[in-house]
This record gives structure tokens, sequence and C-alpha cells, in this order.
């Protein structure tokens, strides 16, 4: 199921940036509308997002995702709060051996960030948590993490040709890892993360992500994944946050979306793809719930598109 998310999700990395960072030290980030993510290679920090009472520390090996992007503030947490002169510029410096900030304890961190491409209504985008954190100290975390960590270190530390290619797919790994941890933790108290480990509810979201041309019922759907009609509706929306009908036609136009973009199929073919008895009855369905017709959102420029399913990265 990790791979029909990231599938969905649809996302570009934006770019990488390493800051060398010498006590006291504070970066004050706001609001964006891309999620941010931070690995700490060296050193220690504190990060307190806007609207949460606790603040998080992280430490050498540590990765944080913030899908929202809300507003935060990193800092080294040698004190109660950062004064105003402890502020550093939150822009990458040219050098890559460069420091900011004061004289004491090093931290090394790495940002990036992510644009997701999928429909920011989506259940899986809409569900996720303000703060995802990963370890790879104390045996929270996995070889492979650890790994992928060391990688980022290192290529960001001594980049060379190609560096952008490699950074873009070491970030891939990570926001592989982000999910599988959601999904490993039934998604807290977060509703479409649970559905994913869910058996029945997980096996119907893949037959409805595997074959959305298929004339899916409730009564169809339950029965495939070997329970009752009412308990599999009831269940789907409990876990997924709306009705399992309605999730399958959101599926269907985006899905749809990306053939139009990525294929030369006919109209009529891509209609039948999704499950529509006719071009007519998918254009109908499709300018409700992108805003144009199948034949303008596959003329438009891509940066433009309703939906901004994005079917490529930006280094």
């Amino acid at each position: 199921m990790v791979s029909d998310v990231l599938e969905t999700l649809r996302f570009k990395t934006l770019l990488f940036g390493r800051l060398e960072l010498g006590a006291p030290w504070a970066l004050r980030l706001p609001r964006k509308a891309n999620a941010s993510f931070y690995v700490v290679a060296r050193g220690g920090l504190r990060l307190q997002v806007e609207g949460k009472a606790k603040p998080v520390f992280l430490s050498a090996g540590d990765v944080v995702l913030l899908p929202r992007a809300p507003a935060h503030v990193l800092d080294d947490g040698s004190r109660r709060n950062p004064v105003a002169s402890d502020f550093v510029s939150s822009q990458p410096p040219r050098a890559p051996a460069s420091r900011l900030g004061g004289t004491g304890p090093l931290t090394t961190l790495i940002t990036g960030c992510f644009q997701f491409g999928a429909d920011p209504l989506h259940p899986l985008l809409r569900t996720f948590p303000s703060i995802i954190r990963l370890s790879t100290q104390e045996g929270q975390g996995t070889p492979s993490l650890a790994a992928t960590v060391q990688l980022i270190t290192a290529e960001t530390a001594t980049p060379g040709a190609g560096s952008a290619l490699v950074l873009g797919r070491l970030a891939d790994v990570l926001l592989v890892h982000a999910l599988r941890a959601q999904t490993a933790l039934g998604g807290a108290k977060q509703a479409g993360w649970k559905a994913l480990a869910d058996p029945a509810i997980g096996s119907a979201l893949s037959l409805m992500h595997e074959q959305p041309g298929t004339p899916w019922t409730v009564e169809r759907l339950a029965r495939s994944v070997g329970v009752s009609r009412s308990g599999f509706a009831a269940r789907f929306h409990a876990l997924v946050g709306e009705t399992p009908l309605h999730y399958l036609a959101n599926w269907r136009m985006i899905r749809a979306a990306r053939w139009l973009r990525e294929s030369t199929d006919s109209l009529d073919a891509i209609a039948e793809r999704a499950g529509y008895e006719s071009a007519p009855a998918f254009s109908k369905a499709f300018k409700r719930r992108w805003g144009v017709g199948p034949g303008a959102y596959r003329r438009a420029p891509s940066d433009g598109e309703p939906g901004r399913i994005l079917p490529t990265r930006e280094w």
C-alpha cells in the first residue's frame, strides 16, 4: 500500500540546503506551501511548531517531516527562548563549509521540501499528522534509514556531478520511511493511515487503486474482502473519512488526470479505464471535479493544471 500512496501523492523535491550552525543559533521559518523536511547530520536542535505546546528535540541521525509546513522555529536549545541576536538567515550559504551562528557546539542541518501533486483534499494528505519524526537512534530506526541519512550527509558535504539527482532519489527514500512509519503505527489517531493497516479496508483500497475501471459497488467490495456490506461501509467511512464510492470517484479522477497528461490514449479509452460507460459522462464528471474538461486539461501547461498532479520532479 505504500507504493499506492506514493503513486497518489505525486511529489517532487524542490530544494536541498546544508547549514553549519554554531550555538547559539536559531532559525525562524514562516508557513509555506510545501512540506518541509530536515535531516540532523550532527549535533542536535529543538523544533517548536506553531500551535504546538511542546517542542520536539532532535539529535544526530534524526529526520523530521512537516507535511503541512506550518510556521516553526529551530534552535540549538541552549536557552529557554532564543533571543533576537541568535537568529540567522534560513538561506543556505553559498560555500558548503560556511558556518553561521556563534562559536559554540556545531549542528549540521540538511533541509529540503516536497511539493505534493495530488489534490490537497485527498484523504491521505488530509490526515497527515503535523509532525513525522524518524530516528536512527536507540533502535527506533532501520539500517536502511540510517544508511539513507549517511548518504544524504555525505552527498551534501561533497557534492559532485549528478548530486541533485542522487539527493532527489534519497529524498524519495526518506518519504517512503515516513509512510512506512505511519502505516506501522496505524496513523496514530489519523483515520486515513489506520485504513492502510486494516486488513479488510486496506485490501479494498488496493482493489480500487489497481482496478479503477471495475464497476465497483459497496456490496461487491465488501464481498471481495470477506466482510458484510453494512460492516464494511461503516468501517470504511470511519477509517478513511468518506464513503467507499466517494473515495473511488475521487481516485478515478486522479488517475484519469494522469492518463490524460502521460498518454496519448483517446478520451473514450480513458473514460473506459476510469470506469465510465461513455466519454460524455466521463467529461461531465471530470469537469465537475477539476473545473475544466478533459481536452482543456490535456492541453494546458502542466504547471498550471488543476490538482497539480505533477509527473516530474524539480531539483
